[in-house]
């Protein structure tokens, strides 16, 4: 599938929007249609946007009102949508490896690292990071196939675990990248000293390596510099808690937090509760939307609240 190209341009300064935006916050608190409609908004402004769900429990396609897959959907003119499907993101990432392995090892060892490779992929973890490969594989898309990135992304402890998660990993892979040079180092000493010979073509899985390293880097520093966080609330007491305990974490670790969405806000609100809110988040703005009597579901009803969160 094709979608073209725009002329790249440079990312955004404080006055105009970020390459990159997320929404996160706690389970029910409207994220998802919080993401939606920023998108939306985004996409009516001219700006190739591409939505993407990274929450396993995928709802983004019913806020919509679209069916939504692995792949880019278009929803209106200059936004796509996609819910990437994990499990077959990590399926594919172990074929890779196997192959890599199969080109690169010797055959007698080739059933101990399939063995390993499934039993690795069963483990706790693995599906997110999948999920983070293939957010960061969006990532290498902005600019260029997209101006936008928005990030509809799971409960505030995925959210926090998959910005950090670049970082986290870019150690390990380095780890095994120094693990292979001596291996293939060995191999080369052992030729020399017993004959015989030895192409001298790139290593597959040392390439790999090196790539998945670069992008980790890549990743990581682009999550700070060109992305911004958007947390969303709900006006109770034990959500601000949450919330205000996420904002501490990645503000404390790098990350540009944007004007917090104060959501479903009832008539009868607490005053207290909206006061700390108000004070909590004052220096990056708040964003307060009523709470209504109908679900905002589907683009008409979305872009009725696009505008206060642009």
């Amino acid at each position: 599938m094709r979608f073209g190209r725009r002329r790249q341009e440079p990312p955004r300064g404080p006055s105009g929007p970020p390459p990159i935006v997320f929404f996160g916050g706690k389970g029910g608190v409207g994220k998802t249609t919080m993401a939606a409609a920023y998108a939306l908004r985004l996409a009516d402004e001219g700006l190739r946007t591409l939505l993407v769900s990274t929450d396993p429990a995928h709802s983004l396609g019913d806020a919509l009102d679209v069916p939504l897959g692995d792949r880019p959907v278009r929803v209106v003119e200059n936004l796509w949508a996609r819910e990437p499907d994990a499990e077959a993101a990590l399926r594919r990432r172990v074929r890779q490896i196997s192959d890599d392995a199969g080109a690169a090892l010797p055959s007698e060892i080739l059933p101990a690292v399939s063995r390993h490779l499934e039993h690795a992929a069963a483990g706790p973890g693995m599906a997110e990071s999948a999920l983070a490969d293939l957010l960061m594989d969006a990532m290498e898309e902005v600019p260029g196939t997209w101006d936008r990135l928005v990030v509809d992304s799971a409960p505030t402890g995925h959210l926090l675990r998959l910005l950090h998660l670049p970082e986290l990993l870019a150690p390990w892979v380095q780890g095994l990248v120094r693990q292979r040079e001596r291996a293939v180092d060995a191999d080369r000493f052992a030729v020399g000293v017993v004959g015989g010979s030895q192409e001298d073509g790139d290593d597959p899985l040392l390439e790999r390596l090196h790539a998945r390293r670069r992008k980790l880097d890549r990743a990581a520093r682009r999550l700070r510099e060109e992305a911004e966080v958007r947390l969303v609330l709900v006006p109770r007491r034990m959500v601000l808690a949450e919330t205000d305990r996420a904002a501490g974490e990645l503000a404390g670790t790098g990350f540009r937090l944007g004007a917090v969405v104060v959501n479903q806000v009832p008539a009868d609100a607490d005053p207290d509760v909206l006061e700390q809110i108000r004070e909590r988040f004052g220096d990056q703005g708040t964003v307060e939307l009523a709470l209504t009597g109908r679900e905002p579901i589907g683009t008409g009803a979305l872009r009725e609240l696009a505008a206060p969160l642009a």
